[in-house]
């Protein structure tokens, strides 16, 4: 057992569960969950879907609740409890009141450790996750960035669908979801975390209950770096009334000691409302109501993407806009002044995050995941105020890549108008 700096409680129980606890007396609240070191990118391509559909199936019910049971624990809790699905991992958490953990860890630990997973519910949920898939074609904001990173990266585990697709789900049947869950969800493949008013004498114990040691390692599934194929893509939609575009490029990987430099660099370019692209095409320009940049890190691969949507008539403006900014930054650098204030602005998100509980057990989880280890609020602020004006102009050779820039556009298009070679000449 150990206990650093940070004051999160680090423990490994026999079967392998990794536990980190910070109790912080000082909150009414208590966020907790259970984190599994798998995601869709663990998934065969004929089983697309696999991990997000065990998602649903949890809640149908277990071997001691039926769905309306759990539906009223939920409800009778007051609080949140939720999901979700990621490329790298998947969650299962709850928010709620001090006096209620004892319920939302037993309602949590049992559908996880003991879900039913009956061939009524696999079809009866089926149709729920076809519609969800349905409704992300609906979604433009949504869809861009989909068919973005499936082009971007093909045939490779992080660029499908987390969701999977109309097929892939379609011949999903209850066989092959139960054996991705007795690969997926063993307690040597999971992290349970928990932030607030909570101490481990109050979970260890039940954890030790309901997680006895097992024989059998969890089945670990390793994908290689993935490698960005450039292209130039059209969806076209003709009921859409604006064109949404992705243009990206190579990133860093998650643990990459750039992933700062990476993170102040996407600030300055188009993370916040002071950021080039918001200020010189939406208030400069009137261009669009919506532009934006982020940097997405994986284990073992990263990219940056740049959304925005516009009326037909001004995409090309748009991109030579973007196209532009991208091309200083590179040549050019970040002045003090951005570089200072995209310190503040992301040392004040950290800061901030730091008063919900919600946000403080998913950044001990992820950093568990990734790193092994926890960094403390003045550790992760000491290499945030480390980057260099050179820092940022180093990542932004990386970044701004004429070999991988990409782009995906979805609207009312006959042609896209611009070429993968337009796009590298562009950032030259």
């Amino acid at each position: 057992m150990t206990r650093n700096p940070t004051t999160v409680y680090r423990h490994v129980l026999p079967s392998g569960l990794t536990v980190l606890i910070e109790t912080l007396p000082y909150v009414r609240s208590v966020s907790l969950g259970y984190y599994l070191r798998s995601g869709s990118a663990v998934e065969t391509e004929e089983h697309g879907g696999a991990s997000h559909f065990l998602e649903h199936l949890v809640f149908k019910g277990t071997a001691t609740r039926s769905t309306s049971d759990i539906a009223q624990v939920i409800d009778i809790l007051g609080g949140d409890v939720d999901a979700f699905t990621g490329k790298e991992y998947t969650s299962f958490y709850a928010h709620v009141l001090d006096e209620q953990v004892a319920t939302a860890l037993d309602l949590l630990t049992d559908i996880v450790a003991a879900p039913r997973i009956s061939s009524e519910d696999v079809e009866s949920e089926r149709g729920v996750i076809l519609e969800e898939i349905r409704m992300v074609e609906d979604t433009p904001d949504d869809l861009v960035h989909e068919i973005f990173v499936t082009s971007f990266w093909p045939d490779h585990p992080l660029g499908r669908p987390i969701l999977g697709t109309e097929e892939t789900i379609a011949r999903l049947g209850r066989k092959q979801i139960l054996e991705h869950y007795a690969e997926t969800f063993n307690p040597s493949n999971m992290i349970f975390c928990a932030s607030g008013n909570v101490r481990p004498e109050q979970v260890i114990p039940f954890l030790e209950r309901s997680f006895p040691a097992e024989s059998e390692p969890a089945a670990r599934r390793e994908w290689s770096a993935p490698h960005p194929r450039q292209h130039v893509i059209l969806r076209e939609k003709r009921e859409l009334e604006q064109v949404h575009l992705c243009l990206g490029s190579r990133g860093f990987p998650q643990q990459g000691e750039e992933r700062y430099a990476a993170a102040l660099f996407n600030t300055i370019l188009g993370g916040g409302m002071s950021s080039r692209l918001f200020q010189r095409i939406r208030e400069k320009e009137g261009l669009v109501y919506s532009v934006l940049s982020y940097h997405n890190g994986y284990l073992h691969g990263g990219y940056e993407a740049v959304y925005a949507a516009c009326a037909p008539r001004n995409l090309r403006r748009v991109l030579d806009l973007t196209l532009e900014e991208m091309r200083k930054i590179k040549a050019e650098g970040a002045t003090k002044e951005e570089l200072s204030a995209a310190k503040l602005h992301l040392k004040g998100s950290i800061l901030l995050s730091l008063e919900s509980t919600v946000s403080r057990m998913s950044g001990m989880a992820r950093q568990e995941y990734y790193f092994g280890r926890q960094f403390s609020a003045d550790e992760i602020i000491q290499h945030i105020d480390a980057v260099t004006l050179e820092g940022i102009q180093d990542v932004a050779r990386t970044i701004v890549d004429p070999g991988s820039l990409s782009l995906t556009l979805l609207g009312n298009l006959k042609t896209p108008g611009i070429s993968t070679d337009a796009l590298s000449e562009a950032v030259l």
